[in-house]
């Protein structure tokens, strides 16, 4: 079995991943959809609208603001995925949430395929 970027560190991963979740989270915090789907598969474009992603973001940045700090928690390698988790912050709360995404190459670009926070 081969496993997704199985050539790569899991640091050299995390170079090319973490730029894709600052963009997205970017694109969220300022409620710009071309800029938060941007690396999305066509699949999850298709599920986070406009319309969508302004309904997440009238939801959460009121209670909890705007996307804060990221810490890398751990990576999972899969034969066609790589999923990240990181603990994410928001900047008008204490909590720590989960946010977790899985990146897929699609025709020799990395995308997003899923991504959650919670």
């Amino acid at each position: 079995m081969t496993v997704l970027f199985d050539d790569r560190s899991d640091d050299e991963l995390l170079l090319i991943f973490e730029p894709m979740m600052e963009n997205c989270l970017a694109g969220s915090n300022e409620i710009d959809h071309a800029r938060h789907v941007r690396d999305f598969t066509d699949r999850l474009r298709n599920i986070v609208t406009r319309e969508n992603l302004e309904s997440q973001c009238a939801d959460y940045q009121p209670r909890l603001g705007r996307f804060g700090q990221r810490e890398f928690v751990c990576l999972f390698r899969r034969e066609s995925s790589v999923a990240v988790v990181w603990r994410q912050f928001f900047t008008n709360s204490e909590d720590e949430f989960v946010n977790q995404a899985n990146f897929v190459l699609v025709d020799g670009r990395v995308l997003i395929d899923h991504c959650l926070v919670c």
